[in-house]
């Protein structure tokens, strides 16, 4: 089934694989965790951001979040 893709603006990418339209499959090849304020991580042309008091909670009981197994 084909896709309508509209209008895109890229602003920067830093490397990875940016795909248009249809994909059977995507797998991810790494993962990884960020921990961030709130706020802290927006992206955008125009960014209004208000926030009060922020606390981040970086306490992961987990082992593994996301496991990648055979994909390479």
């Amino acid at each position: 089934m084909p896709a309508i893709v509209g209008p895109v603006a890229i602003n920067s990418v830093g490397g990875g694989v940016i795909n248009f339209g249809d994909s059977f499959y995507i797998s991810p090849k790494s993962a990884s965790k960020t921990s961030a304020g709130s706020g802290a991580l927006n992206t955008g042309n125009f960014i209004i951001t208000n926030n009060g008091l922020s606390a981040t909670n970086t306490i992961d009981p987990d082992i593994n979040d996301q496991d990648i197994v055979a994909n390479n």
